[in-house]
């Protein structure tokens, strides 16, 4: 057998067992109703560790329809990948989960850039090569969405998307934001700011959602503001940034001001590099990257296995950090 390609027909003659057998052993298939003896199990195991056989997983994929691979695409480029990347929590759960399941994961980096991002369903679509795929970005075309919707492709957005059959496993955004709108009011806080582009990007849209109707709820004064300038020389006591990568801007800012006793409160990670670092522990909100990661690829096996799709949101951590600070009338 040296120089080609073991097969299952060479470790069941090894064995003296049937093909079928092996094919048995190799899938752990404990539902087939056929009982294997354990000393034949642990045979035909050590014929294929000896020979190093590996699996043909395109014959597997055509025999159960499933060669336990996981795709992951994603909408904006996540390489170099450092520690404090955003994306990188996200890749860490689900290459964790990946792993427990024993699906290896595939990236797709081919799909060619369109008007500035990337596109799934340009030029040569590889999807099928994978069981299913796991979609990242901030914003996700829903024409493509609609798309793997309508043609049944086994899919799991990272994030919260619109859409009533669209699967996912998102950050419960509103709820976390509503929670530091009302500590702000319980600390004396009726002047709150929120600074962001509130959309299209259904993160942002859930931010100032949850926002606006704490604001309304506790009968305080919430005022929207796409531009931080325009927050900090406003007459508010607590701006609550979209963007926690602003932080150092806004707290500097509001120095510059004679306006220190202004509390700034981030809403999630930086989803990049600082300008200005922030001298202080922010107050915030932890966004449960690692675990919507190993979510979504459980949820996606789930879902190549017949299960039926899932829409899940995940609690964020509140972080009490020092830049909330009560207000001294």
């Amino acid at each position: 057998m040296v120089g080609r390609r073991v097969t299952q027909r060479d470790i069941a003659r090894m064995t003296g067992v049937s093909q079928a057998t092996v094919s048995l052993v190799l899938n752990d298939r404990a539902d087939s109703g056929v009982r294997i003896a354990p000393e034949t199990r642990q045979r035909v195991l050590d014929a294929i560790r000896e020979t190093g056989y590996v699996a043909d997983v395109v014959g597997r994929r055509l025999a159960d329809r499933s060669n336990r691979i996981l795709g992951v695409f994603t909408y904006e480029p996540v390489f170099p990948s450092a520690a404090a990347d955003f994306y990188h929590p996200f890749l860490i759960g689900i290459e964790e989960r990946a792993e427990e399941l024993g699906c290896d994961l595939l990236l797709f980096t081919s799909t060619p850039v369109v008007d500035g991002r990337r596109r799934l369903f340009e030029g040569d679509n590889r999807m099928r090569l994978a069981d299913g795929c796991i979609l990242l970005g901030r914003s996700i075309d829903r024409i493509e969405l609609e798309r793997l919707v309508a043609e049944g492709q086994p899919f799991v957005c990272v994030g919260r998307r619109d859409g009533e059959r669209v699967p996912y496993v998102g950050a419960d955004y509103a709820t976390a934001v509503g929670a530091l709108v009302r500590r702000a009011v319980a600390m004396g806080h009726r002047r709150l700011a929120y600074v962001g582009t509130g959309g299209p990007a259904e993160s942002h849209a859930d931010r100032l959602r949850g926002f606006a109707e704490a604001c309304l709820s506790t009968g305080v004064g919430g005022v929207h503001h796409t531009r931080l300038d325009r927050a900090v020389r406003g007459d508010f006591t607590a701006i609550l940034l979209e963007e926690p990568a602003d932080a150092g801007e806004a707290i500097a800012a509001l120095e510059h001001h004679g306006k220190p006793e202004v509390s700034v409160v981030a809403l999630g990670e930086p989803t990049r590099k600082p300008a200005t670092p922030a001298p202080r522990e922010m107050t915030r909100f932890r966004t449960p990257r690692r675990e919507m990661g190993w979510q979504a690829a459980d949820d996606l096996t789930a879902l190549v296995n017949g299960s039926a799709a899932r829409q899940r949101l995940l609690p964020c951590e509140l972080v009490d950090g020092v830049t909330l600070s009560a207000v001294h009338h």
